[in-house]
């Protein structure tokens, strides 16, 4: 008798997606292993951005062909709460706030929504592994009383999203742009904060237009979006060459 095994991965075949009336992502490929970190860049325009929204499942994309499999099953017929609770974490490019709810509480209410009914969270444990986690982070602690991004600089809402996916501990991460407003020390702690991540338990999609980023955290595949396709893929050396000679010499593979 055969067996076969699922893939524990993100698998993205055949991706038809926009938004209105205009088509972004045009039959896109790609699969994203657990355990294993890949980057995708790729020029403005390309639809990075686009291809991590309809992953998490945004109101606005329309998908007209192809599935997203989270694990075998495929998710898009899911809302996006029911995406994140079966695994997918979602740090955006330009993080939203919410004025009148604490980080503490946010996380918190987080960590509770995947508990079974009549679980309820360790108040002692929870805050204790908050602050290891929010130390690790260089944040300071006083950050747990203030509303989610509310009043944050660009770097503070960044490591912000890196606090909620070092403590929800997700089997996939989707990081959209997240060096983005970022100077270099705050670019560095925050991939620190994911490399500390890194393992058999997490695969991630780094998504990012600059090799900088990818100095810091190094990915193990790097692919690249032009037109709303994957047209090459290659190591960590990729980044590198894109770094040297812009996206112009990718646009042909189409």
């Amino acid at each position: 008798m055969l067996h076969f095994l699922r893939m524990s991965a993100i698998e993205i075949r055949n991706l038809h997606a926009g938004i209105a009336d205009r088509e972004i992502l045009r039959g896109l490929n790609l699969t994203i292993p657990k355990g294993e970190v890949h980057a995708l860049m790729g020029p403005n325009g390309s639809g990075k951005s686009t291809l991590s929204k309809v992953i998490a499942g945004h109101p606005d994309y329309t998908v007209s062909g192809g599935e997203v499999l989270l694990d075998g099953e495929n998710i898009l017929g899911l809302e996006p709460d029911e995406r994140a609770r079966k695994g997918i974490f979602m740090a955006f490019q330009q993080p939203g706030e919410i004025p009148g709810v604490t980080i503490a509480n946010f996380i918190r209410a987080a960590l509770q929504a995947r508990l079974p009914d009549g679980a309820e969270l360790d108040a002692v444990e929870y805050y204790q592994r908050l602050y290891q986690e929010m130390d690790a982070l260089k944040m300071d602690r006083a950050f747990t009383s203030r509303a989610v991004n509310d009043g944050f600089s660009g770097g503070e809402k960044k490591r912000d999203e890196i606090l909620q996916l070092a403590m929800l501990r997700p089997p996939y991460a989707i990081l959209d742009e997240t060096d983005s407003g970022l100077d270099i020390d705050a670019l560095r702690v925050v991939a620190d904060g994911v490399n500390r991540l890194r393992g058999p338990e997490l695969g991630a999609l780094v998504i990012t237009h600059h090799q900088r980023l990818l100095n810091y955290i190094v990915p193990d595949r790097v692919h690249v979006m032009v037109g709303g396709q994957i047209v090459r893929s290659g190591g960590k050396e990729l980044a590198l060459e894109l770094e040297a000679r812009g996206y112009d010499w990718v646009s042909g593979a189409l």
